[in-house]
């Protein structure tokens, strides 16, 4: 048996324990088999029987005989299962595979053949390829090895490297598409790494090839030695997907009862189409509305001055004519609105009109004003305005407002050089970033101050909003998770009183410590890291998914973090507090589910999946253990037929 060697326990060690048993055995069938006595009241004929002995010891003998041997026969075939005897040709030949499974949104679609007869909801790419694999597993043979990851916007290994069928299997039935865009390169590195040094390596990707380019921020992905496989899945002459690909929402500063909505909607089709628009507030239809897309085109729907939802809003979109979506996932898009609650703000001051004027306009503005020696007022607030003053900070102060600090004392910042207007250089907003949400719907431009001080930042994190050419003049941050804003003059010396500017800052400032800004309260996008607004002072968070399960997020310096991979309505419970947001896919290169009939990393080109074909694996210890049933079963037979015995 030149041709096999031993793949489990050595030669020399099986001779050992072989030798071992079979003497043991040996010895159980020589020791003289003690008769027991039994008296019977008829001598004479038990003479007789003691006569005929003598012409049956031989027969007994051979009896006792065949026996050993079929012993013998199950402890060599045991023997030969522990030692594992493969075949020489059959171990070089093994190969060592890593699958990855693509688990992004595009596998949800549903653009594959239904098996015939078959009912109930339809099949979808992620199914096929499962089917698929299923049949690969089921088709390694005994040498080779093989690795499950799922890859979506990470990569998951969900098996080792093993060749355990029912491992295998377990760990492709544990892969689940998410409403996010996979990660190719990752996972390529990954397969990479998990195959260095093993002997005929190769990455099998089953997905339907709308993967992008291999490339990272460490370039692009080098397969080496490695093999390329590539199992497809998708048609790509029926597939169809239109799409909502963007809702944004914001309430009005002034009007809290009444919003508007933005909705983007793609065609992804080489073909015109004409598609059904829905808003939905509360879980009431408020619109719908017929729009016709041509081919690749992208449209938006801007609905304003709406009113009449007070939470969630959701658009959806289907095809006019009846046809069959192929991808629902991105057919739904959600979207939460701020909450339209009473926001406690206490005013510090000695008395200032324009202050008292500007937080008269919002109706939702519980104003409780406090002389600088009473400070702090009784109760928690959501928002302090220091006018002119600057006193040490008070639990239950929330966010913080500075108007012309007199000190640095017990500010977050410091104060630098004292400012003035003059006729060569002006005092004013000579710099904004516009992108802050302090300053949206602002324009400061023209706001004239005659007197100011400088702000300076204290850590890198602090934000420069708005600046003159001599210095800071509005300045924003963040400490132990609680947000301040600082304008480094007093309104009185300005003209910004005067403007609409005033009073809309500062319902941007209120709006901003209250995170009711739309930007990441509304909606966020999903495959990305979170950053949900949270209380400081807690650890962890409870996190509702849109399926109904629960589950603890970490808390990090007033944000709780989550990498969020399904789209849907979520519920975030923290210290006895519930609030909610909303994450959608909004990822139209996700949603152009043609697939690509070939993959490609670098020049290298993707090869069939080849060489498994289902049927008895090539591994001599199951025939091993076959025969021990076998010899089992005769062993069984000739003892009750009473050959051995």
């Amino acid at each position: 048996m030149s041709g096999l060697h031993l793949a489990g326990i050595d030669a020399a060690t099986l001779a050992r324990a072989g030798l071992g048993l079979a003497a043991a055995v040996v010895v159980l069938y020589v020791l003289k088999l003690r008769r027991r006595p039994i008296a019977v009241p008829f001598a004479a004929l038990w003479q007789r029987v003691l006569r005929d002995r003598d012409a049956t010891t031989l027969f007994s003998q051979l009896k006792r005989l065949l026996s050993l041997l079929l012993q013998l026969a199950l402890v060599a075939l045991m023997l030969g299962a522990l030692g594992d005897p493969r075949s020489a040709a059959v171990s070089v030949t093994g190969r060592h595979l890593v699958v990855l499974v693509d688990a992004s949104a595009s596998m949800k679609a549903t653009d594959v053949s239904q098996p015939r007869g078959e009912e109930g909801p339809r099949r979808t790419r992620l199914d096929v390829a499962k089917e698929r694999l299923r049949q690969t597993i089921r088709g390694l043979s005994g040498n080779d090895r093989m690795l499950i990851a799922a890859l979506d916007s990470t990569v998951t290994p969900l098996s080792t490297m093993t060749g355990d069928v029912g491992e295998l299997e377990r760990a492709l039935d544990a892969v689940r598409a998410v409403d996010v865009r996979a990660s190719y390169a990752a996972g390529l590195r990954y397969a990479l790494d998990s195959l260095r040094g093993l002997p005929n390596p190769e990455v099998v990707v089953a997905s339907d090839g709308a993967l992008g380019e291999a490339t990272d921020g460490r370039g692009p992905v080098d397969l080496g030695s490695a093999k390329l496989s590539y199992v497809k899945v998708g048609d790509s002459s029926s597939s169809r997907n239109v799409a909502v690909t963007g809702l944004s929402v914001r309430r009005y500063p002034l009007d809290k009862s009444r919003y508007e909505v933005l909705v983007e909607i793609t065609n992804t089709m080489d073909d015109a189409a004409t598609v059904e628009l829905e808003l939905v507030g509360d879980g009431r239809i408020t619109d719908i509305v017929k729009l016709s897309l041509g081919a690749r085109e992208t449209t938006t729907r801007f609905y304003p001055n709406l009113s009449g939802a007070d939470r969630t809003l959701e658009a959806r979109v289907r095809l006019a004519d009846g046809a069959f979506d192929d991808l629902p996932a991105d057919d739904r898009a959600f979207a939460l609105l701020p909450e339209r609650r009473r926001a406690r703000v206490q005013v510090v001051t000695r008395g200032n009109m324009y202050l008292d004027a500007a937080l008269l306009l919002d109706e939702y503005l519980e104003v409780v004003p406090v002389e600088p020696d009473a400070y702090p007022a009784e109760g928690a607030f959501d928002v302090t305005i220091f006018d002119g003053v600057a006193p040490p900070v008070a639990a239950g102060s929330g966010g913080v407002l500075y108007l012309a600090p007199p000190s640095d004392e017990h500010t977050p910042f410091k104060l630098g050089a004292r400012l003035t207007s003059d006729v060569a250089t002006p005092l004013g907003f000579d710099e904004l970033d516009d992108r802050h949400p302090l300053v949206r719907y602002l324009s400061l431009g023209e706001v004239n101050v005659g007197r100011a001080r400088e702000l300076e930042a204290v850590e890198k994190k602090d934000a420069t909003v708005g600046r003159s050419l001599k210095g800071t003049l509005l300045l924003a941050g963040r400490r132990k998770g609680k947000p301040f804003v600082a304008l480094g003059f007093d309104v009185r010396d300005s003209d910004l009183p005067l403007r609409v500017a005033w009073p809309l800052f500062v319902m941007n400032v209120i709006a901003h410590f209250l995170d009711e800004d739309t930007g990441y309260i509304s909606s966020f996008r999903t495959g990305e890291v979170w950053s949900i607004p949270a209380a400081a002072s807690e650890k962890t968070a409870t996190l509702t998914l849109p399926d109904g399960a629960e589950c603890l997020i970490p808390v990090k310096d007033g944000r709780a973090v989550y990498l969020g991979q399904e789209a849907g309505l979520y519920g975030l419970s923290l210290g006895g507090e519930r609030s909610g947001f909303a994450a959608n896919l909004s990822d139209p290169a996700e949603s152009a589910i043609t697939p690509e009939p070939e993959l490609k990393v670098g020049e290298t080109r993707a090869g069939e999946l080849e060489g498994f074909t289902v049927g008895a694996r090539r591994e001599l210890w199951v025939y091993f253990l076959v025969a021990v049933l076998v010899v089992s079963a005769l062993e069984w037979l000739t003892y009750h037929r009473r050959v051995t015995v």
